[in-house]
């Protein structure tokens, strides 16, 4: 490992850390992942909003919850160090200076269902505990919970059919999306969708407040008020010189040129910057929901993605004469374009379901692509995946398999599911 990392528990005092965020590779050893057990968000679901929300099925609340307990335990098995989003976000909003600030600006984004309610809203939401209080903001505020003699206006009193006044945040354990650790720094994102706007001020209040990472003066390569969306299912690290992000439904091209740039002005690692484009529909939601690393030289695909003779668009960044703008060059053929950023004389594309026509299409919208890469040439996928994890086992891949009956119904893998803090470096 080349650099030297002295991990810590969320408590700083237990043992010093001189990088806590570490990021250098997709397969790398990985360390500490940060996690978020799905919670009463889930169960404020309800089949009228769903659409809203991003969802297309209710989860069954104990079981997704015994779903993820044991993906959580998979991981501390290996010895992954596993911290949880809001257990990170109780302790940085201990101070009560910062606890108000946080629900000030909480109310502030979430004008489109708080209905004018906000001074309501924020006295409510400042009477719970802390822990209490960011349960009720993960997992909405619904209109019956207010008391009618805090109502003092008369859109206050008078009743709609929507029944939040917050509204839940049920997408919550994905999260890798809201941020993405590149090298020793990260992406705090833009989300595009309104129902997930919010969920990455969670990580730049953890970033800028929580004494875990905030003496560390951590870079961040692009923050949230960045105005075009970028997400971080689409950010994957191939290594310390070279990042890939797809052009998907939820990332522009716009978001992608300034990361490469601010990168490029902000540190030495990164070099290039491959934007892959794929298809902008719901099934292909993020890079990662397609296209996977599992190993040196090995890669999941879902095979939709390219059209009937392979080819798809690919754009390789690199530094440019000016600071402000970067060099772009277009190749058409994503394994090409791999072995060339790569170095690599030898590459393998896994195809999601085999390749076959109803399996691949099956199994890629159980995410049978989203693998989540614990070392290199291991993996953890869902189980129900088995035409997919079977393929990878006869390419000398190590799968864990997890249970996904109700994991799965939110449309994201074990990869959508943990943002890695941090790995070792690749030998």
């Amino acid at each position: 490992m080349n650099t030297t990392i002295e991990l810590a528990s969320s408590n700083p005092s237990k043992t010093s850390m001189k990088h806590p965020i570490h990021v250098t590779s997709e397969i790398g050893t990985l360390k500490t992942v940060l996690l978020k057990r799905p919670g009463i968000e889930v169960e404020n679901l309800v089949p009228e909003y769903l659409q809203r929300l991003l969802f297309d099925d209710i989860p069954y609340l104990p079981i997704i919850q015994r779903e993820h307990d044991y993906f959580a335990e998979t991981l501390r098995n290996r010895g992954i160090e596993v911290l949880y989003l809001e257990k990170l976000v109780v302790e940085t909003l201990s101070n009560e200076k910062i606890r108000r600030q946080f629900v000030d600006e909480m109310l502030r984004e979430s004008q489109s269902s708080a209905n004018g309610a906000t001074d309501t809203l924020r006295e409510y939401l400042l009477s719970f505990p802390t822990q209490a209080m960011v349960e009720k903001i993960m997992g909405g505020v619904l209109k019956r919970e207010i008391d009618t003699t805090k109502k003092v206006h008369l859109y206050e009193f008078m009743e709609d059919h929507y029944p939040f006044y917050l509204d839940p945040m049920p997408n919550l354990y994905f999260t890798r999306d809201p941020a993405a650790c590149i090298g020793n720094g990260l992406s705090i994102n833009k989300m595009r969708e309104p129902a997930r706007q919010r969920e990455s001020l969670f990580m730049e209040y953890i970033m800028r407040y929580h004494p875990r990472f905030a003496t560390h003066d951590i870079p961040v390569w692009l923050d949230r008020d960045y105005p075009f969306s970028i997400e971080g299912g689409d950010e994957l690290i191939l290594n310390g010189e070279v990042i890939a992000i797809g052009v998907s439904e939820r990332t522009s091209a716009k978001a992608i040129e300034q990361l490469a740039v601010n990168l490029f002005k902000k540190q030495t690692g990164i070099k290039k910057v491959m934007a892959v484009e794929i298809p902008k529909c719901r099934a292909f939601m993020h890079l990662d929901t397609v296209f996977t690393m599992v190993d040196h030289n090995k890669f999941t695909i879902h095979p939709a993605i390219q059209d009937s003779s392979g080819h798809m668009n690919v754009y390789i960044l690199e530094k440019g004469i000016d600071e402000n703008v970067v060099s772009i060059s277009h190749r058409t053929n994503l394994q090409d374009a791999l072995k060339e950023v790569l170095g690599l004389s030898e590459l393998i594309l896994i195809p999601c379901g085999g390749g076959d026509e109803i399996a691949s299409s099956r199994e890629q919208w159980n995410d049978g692509s989203n693998t989540l890469a614990i070392a290199p040439g291991v993996v953890i996928t869902y189980d129900r995946n088995y035409i997919s994890n079977e393929l990878l086992r006869q390419h000398g891949i190590e799968v864990i398999e997890i249970p996904s009956s109700e994991l799965s119904r939110g449309r994201g893998g074990p990869r959508c599911m943990s943002m890695p803090i941090v790995r070792e470096d690749l030998k």
